[in-house]
């Protein structure tokens, strides 16, 4: 009888001995692979063979590739628009007219915060006949300053400010005595104009933006329109206009009138000053809708009328530009100041017999040493006019 070369043990059944130097075989051929242990000594049971690894369904592979297009495609447009909203204004940029503005000799220290001298000129220039005569604008010849305002970019946390220079301001202009502060653009251009700003109101001037009757009223009508409350029936055949009073909007031809009307104001400059800073603050706010932005053509259209009627100082940059419109835009949001130079005579006899509008000297040099020092405005200094009502 063989002999088992197992030996057995007291109390064990030797049927059940496995030897455990071999691993056991499967029913058709091939060794179970050893259990797999975890981090407690325990086993999770059979590692998988190559064989039982499952396959991933055909179609959820299509899927899987089909959602990275989508992925890829959506980035690729997102970077296309980008690109898009940064070459537009860029394009523009590049046909934007340029000025001298810079003056010549002594000039005012250039203290914190960014000051620019924004101008709409009554230049016909660039307007067809038919143009003249919709807009109701005649054919003076030569160039004269409708809107005059110094726009104020602090950089100590104050609110941005804008002030009207009323054009029929008495005050000194360089080299050719005292006159209304729109003279010095007829007779020097934005040069004298801008050397006549900074020495009566003692701040440096760090750029020049103007903009012409023909460009003001196609950006209007490149954005579809402005929408403006109009305080009160405004009918003046010299500005081209029958309004009604209510919340309407306004075309650019309509619009122009509204901001250049003036005879039928009983403010006169001053209530045409604070018309043109309410248009200027709700043009900004129509520029920066959806239905502006979001609108390739529209947006192009924008920046390319706004860019046409457009001229800037030799040292005025895109960014400046940039300031001056995100100021507008606080503005129109109440994020910002609008105001009119404090004055004590809105109809002050000069020399040679002329009506003007005076400054309150004392009132208005409080207002630009702030501006000069950039301290931070939280409220109209007294004094001052804020959308046509005095604050005192």
């Amino acid at each position: 009888m063989p002999t088992d070369p197992t030996p057995s043990r007291p109390g064990r059944d030797d049927a059940y001995v496995v030897d455990t130097r071999r691993r056991p075989k499967r029913p058709g051929g091939g060794a179970v692979a050893p259990p797999r242990r975890t981090g407690h000594g325990r086993s999770d049971g059979p590692a998988p063979e190559p064989d039982d690894v499952v396959e991933v369904p055909e179609r959820q592979r299509y899927r899987w590739r089909k959602g990275r297009l989508a992925l890829v495609a959506l980035l690729v447009l997102l970077l296309a628009w980008v690109g898009f909203m940064v070459w537009v204004p860029m394009h523009a940029w590049s046909a934007v007219n340029k000025v001298d503005n810079i003056p010549d000799g002594e000039r005012p220290v250039d203290t914190s915060g960014y000051n620019y001298l924004l101008v709409g000129s009554d230049s016909r220039e660039g307007l067809t006949k038919a143009q003249r005569k919709k807009y109701a604008t005649g054919n003076a010849e030569g160039n004269r300053t409708d809107t005059i305002m110094l726009v104020h970019v602090s950089e100590s946390g104050g609110k941005p400010v804008m002030v009207s220079l009323p054009r029929d301001s008495y005050v000194p202009i360089p080299g050719h005595g005292s006159n209304k502060i729109n003279a010095a653009y007829s007779i020097g251009g934005p040069k004298l104009l801008t050397d006549t700003v900074e020495q009566v109101t003692g701040i440096h001037v760090d750029g020049y933006v103007e903009i012409g009757l023909g460009g003001f009223a196609n950006v209007v009508d490149s954005v579809g329109g402005v929408n403006l409350c109009v305080p009160r029936d405004m009918k003046d055949k010299k500005a081209g206009i029958d309004l009604k009073k209510g919340c309407q909007n306004l075309d650019g031809g309509n619009a122009l009138g509204y901001v250049r009307s003036r005879y039928e104001d009983p403010m006169g400059d001053i209530g045409r000053a604070a018309r043109q800073r309410q248009f200027l603050g709700a043009l900004m706010k129509k520029a920066a809708t959806p239905s502006t932005v979001l609108i390739p053509w529209r947006y192009k259209d924008f920046a390319d009328a706004s860019a046409a009627g457009l001229a800037v100082g030799t040292g005025t940059g895109i960014m400046d530009a940039v300031r001056v419109l995100q100021a507008m835009r606080s503005v129109s949001n109440d994020e910002g100041l609008s105001l009119s130079v404090p004055t004590s005579d809105l109809s002050y006899r000069t020399s040679a017999g002329a009506l003007a509008v005076k400054w309150d000297t004392e009132r208005a040099k409080a207002l630009f040493g702030a501006l000069k020092d950039d301290d931070p405005l939280t409220e109209p200094p007294a004094g001052t006019t804020v959308r046509g009502a005095t604050n005192s």
